[in-house]
């Protein structure tokens, strides 16, 4: 056992500066470093925080710098914010249909640390259904997001007409509900 003399110099010893991280600078975070060579145009992303939180989304555009009234990293996203309704084997075509209009779709704008990238993408061309002009206006928003239905509603139904497995894979997890 130390003696009580002992035990407080010990704590009171000044340690070291630490040879590899200088005290003033933290070392850089492994979380952030390096996302927006990930998130591209057409990655399906999890929308992480705010009204979506949990919701699956797909990436339109992205600000790695920010702008003017943004200054932070972000990205314009197109996702669902309720899918398509549990399709069986033994439903009919027009069964299938009729629960693929439950889908709602939302357009904005996210910090980028409020996305989660995973490893599918998705060969939607957003760009031409989602304007940023448009999205200033209310009615126009409006209008985007029933031009995003019917794209998205498009793909649900013709899954099979994609070009590359992977892509078909990404569409296919898009249209998924997020179980976790």
């Amino acid at each position: 056992p130390l003696s009580s003399v002992h035990h407080r110099q010990l704590l009171h010893r000044q340690l070291p500066p630490h040879p590899i991280h200088p005290p003033s600078l933290p070392p850089p975070s492994p979380l952030y470093t390096n996302t927006m060579a990930i998130i591209k145009t057409g990655k399906v992303v999890v929308v992480l925080a705010g009204r979506h939180a949990g919701k699956k989304a797909v990436v339109v555009k992205t600000f790695d710098d920010g702008n003017s009234d943004k200054r932070f990293s972000h990205c314009l996203v197109a996702g669902l914010a309720r899918g398509p309704r549990k399709v069986t084997r033994s439903m009919n075509k027009a069964k299938v249909e009729k629960r693929a209009k439950s889908m709602k779709p939302f357009v904005k704008y996210i910090n980028v640390r409020h996305i989660f990238p995973t490893r599918y993408v998705v060969d939607l061309d957003l760009k031409k259904a989602v304007d940023e002009a448009d999205l200033v206006d209310a009615e126009r928003k409006v209008d985007v997001k029933k031009n995003l239905k019917k794209l998205f509603t498009d793909r649900y139904l013709n899954q099979k007409d994609v070009t590359s497995e992977k892509k078909a894979q990404g569409s296919s997890y898009f249209f998924q509900k997020l179980r976790f």
